[in-house]
């Protein structure tokens, strides 16, 4: 992996509070966000987010889980894959 950035999803029904916490779990493994657009479309709230996380000593399943995790406890759910991959998997 050449970059330490991610594409992070997050689609669900609409409630209080799912930027807050999605973002609060960022803050806790030091990931920042690069970009980011959200929107909610009759009831569904999407987001997707362009962020970075430290080059160092940095846990990307352990983000994943504690993501994962929160988008569970939100009832939305939760992608974030490496930009790389996702770059790949998204060229013509």
């Amino acid at each position: 992996m050449t970059s330490s950035r991610f594409i992070i999803t997050v689609i669900g029904s609409d409630r209080v509070g799912i930027v807050a916490r999605i973002t609060t779990v960022m803050a806790s493994y030091n990931v920042n966000i690069v970009d980011i657009s959200q929107t909610i479309m009759q009831g569904i709230f999407t987001m997707i987010m362009l962020a970075e996380a430290p080059k160092e000593n940095f846990d990307l399943a352990a983000f994943q889980h504690a993501m994962d995790a929160e988008g569970k406890s939100l009832g939305v759910e939760v992608k974030v894959q490496h930009e790389d991959v996702f770059r790949f998997m998204h060229r013509i």
